[in-house]
């Protein structure tokens, strides 16, 4: 392994099933797709040495096709996704060459910043795993099934979890060779075989774009930031 040497890995591989027919990969922020917008930020990351874009089957042609027009010079590769989100990222950890760092990040997350993937890095010495997160402004309800409230839990120790999700490589593989429960963030996976994870503090604009609200909430954010 090269000491520090940080690939990050964009996960755009799902169905934008909740977008009205809009694939959100290409839906356009601020006049560029969704997808360039990311892609971006960690090319202009000094901190990140390769990028890998995993995306669904149906995009292939057209993020290599996008990945040719603007000449991003860290993206190596290109690749297809798997059914599930964690399939995806196995697909892009296979592809990161000689790295100490795994970055996984969404796609559908075109806010982040340069600082955000700087300092969860640096978060991310500490324990060799660190991910963004937030703290929620909402009280939390655990239900039953039925809907019949069980507790609330102190809202002073619950967050929201983000990506940029940062893990020295050592760890991420080996939580991916081991584990095969269905997750909905790597963190989960890397936590099941006993490994601290670290939150450091994220953004609240740096939100997920499931849906056309959120399109439309991200395209203000994006010129309340001046972009």
């Amino acid at each position: 392994m090269t000491v520090d040497k940080a690939g990050a890995i964009i996960v755009a591989a799902g169905a934008s099933r909740r977008m009205g027919g809009i694939d959100k990969m290409f839906a356009s922020l601020g006049g560029k797709p969704i997808l360039a917008r990311v892609i971006d930020a960690f090319q202009e990351c000094q901190a990140i040495d390769q990028i890998v874009v995993v995306v669904s089957k149906d995009n292939l042609k057209r993020c290599q096709q996008l990945v040719g027009e603007q000449k991003w010079s860290k993206v190596s590769e290109v690749c297809v996704g798997g059914e599930r989100r964690q399939d995806s990222v196995a697909a892009g950890l296979s592809r990161l060459k000689q790295c100490e760092w795994a970055v996984i990040h969404d796609g559908a997350r075109p806010l982040v910043t340069t600082d955000l993937v700087e300092r969860g890095l640096e978060a991310a010495r500490e324990t060799g795993a660190a991910i963004a997160a937030v703290p929620v402004t909402d009280t939390i309800k655990i239900a039953r099934d039925d809907q019949i409230i069980l507790e609330t839990p102190p809202r002073r120790t619950m967050w929201a979890a983000q990506t940029p999700q940062i893990f020295r490589f050592d760890i991420i593989a080996e939580a991916y060779r081991k584990v095969n429960n269905d997750v909905t963030d790597d963190a989960s996976l890397v936590e099941q075989l006993g490994y601290k994870v670290k939150l450091y503090m994220g953004s609240y604009d740096n939100i997920k774009v499931t849906t056309p609200d959120d399109l439309v909430l991200a395209e203000a954010l994006w010129k309340k930031h001046g972009k």
